[in-house]
């Protein structure tokens, strides 16, 4: 009897999610679409671009869609058994809700896994060439220079400080680096017109440059000018200097890993990047999440199952994403941990799915 009970559920279930994801992506393509088509219509962008843009976006809106589509789908198909008055039976022959619904729980646990595997194999690159190509047809430009760039390298022992990081000549303006030892005693300081990095060598060349360094037999700090000067250890790579453009979101997760570690190490700020890399995984069990919440309140409504099943779905999303955004933005400005910032939203999220089943209609 249960695997028939089985059966039934996803019998009804499968083509309701079917039909509610596909209705999801087609809502996130049409707002992309409608957000830029004044661009699109101002560059004289041919419709057959435009539906490339399309195509490549359609894996992303499929990852953004299923916890909404599960939402729905799962309420939708529990509200219809329970206002067709066809769980009287089910239950009444011992059968608790949690075992009914079991199986749509099993498949969100499921569809977790699959989102992860789908968006680290599928969705980066696609949604990457998504981005690149909708950039170019709409003349979109991001600048790499740099005001101000700071930096630290070398565990903290060569910091480096300029007005402005140019990135096509790969040049910093008004550069001043200053170096010290282990215990922290300073070795020098350089304070140079402008640096130039040297590919061939890997390390910066400062033109009209004015050294303070220790000189162990006068016993004193004493001053160089040079109108060259490079040194092997101040060799921080170009991009430590750059204006911060990549997208952990188009990276997979190993990438993604190194990146956050070279931020960290050249003294970049790393909380943004390292909460969306959490966000990773805490995002992929959204569709578990939403499976136990909506099989807990699948069963309230017995009229208009169809809207308020929507409604509920919509609702609840949009309080989740809203939360999200929230915690993402006190983790981005330090307030709490990214971790805490990625992860309180699905453990909030939990533990209201567990209470409402506790408490659900049985």
């Amino acid at each position: 009897m249960v695997k028939t009970i089985d059966k039934m559920i996803i019998k009804q279930f499968i083509p309701t999610f079917l039909i509610a994801i596909l209705f999801f992506v087609l809502i996130l393509e049409m707002v992309d679409l409608f957000a830029n088509l004044w661009r699109y219509i101002n560059n004289e962008v041919p419709v057959s671009e435009i539906m490339t843009v399309f195509l490549y976006y359609i894996p992303k809106c499929i990852n953004l869609s299923l916890p909404m589509a599960l939402l729905f789908a799962v309420s939708y198909t529990l509200g219809n058994y329970y206002a067709n008055n066809e769980l009287i039976a089910i239950f009444g022959s011992g059968i608790s809700l949690l075992r009914f619904a079991s199986t749509l729980i099993l498949f969100g646990l499921l569809a977790s896994f699959a989102s992860f595997l789908f968006e680290e194999k599928i969705v980066i690159d696609t949604y990457k060439v998504k981005n690149e190509k909708s950039n170019m047809l709409l003349k979109k430009s991001q600048s790499l220079n740099n005001n101000n760039p700071t930096a630290i390298d070398k565990n903290g022992s060569i910091i480096y400080s300029a007005n402005f990081y140019n990135d096509k000549d790969i040049t910093l303006s008004n550069i001043i680096v200053v170096e010290k030892d282990d215990d922290g005693k300073l070795i020098q300081t350089i304070n140079a017109e402008y640096a130039k990095w040297d590919t061939e060598r890997e390390l910066w060349v400062f033109h009209r440059c004015r050294q303070y360094f220790y000189d162990a037999e006068t016993d004193f700090y004493v001053a160089k000018y040079s109108e060259t000067y490079s040194n092997k250890l101040i060799n921080a790579p170009p991009f430590t200097f750059q204006k911060i453009v990549s997208d952990v979101d188009e990276m997979h997760i190993r990438d993604a890993s190194e990146w956050i570690i070279s931020l960290r190490r050249a003294g970049l700020p790393f909380a943004e990047a390292l909460t969306t890399y959490y966000k990773r995984f805490s995002f992929s069990l959204t569709p578990f999440i939403v499976c136990l919440i909506s099989s807990a309140i699948g069963g309230k409504f017995k009229k208009n199952i169809l809207l308020m099943s929507l409604l509920t779905s919509l609702i609840i999303s949009v309080v989740f994403y809203v939360m999200q955004m929230v915690f993402t933005i006190f983790a981005n400005l330090g307030y709490i941990s990214p971790a805490a910032g990625a992860w309180t939203p699905f453990l909030f999220f939990c533990f209201i799915g567990f209470v409402l089943f506790r408490y659900a209609r049985a």
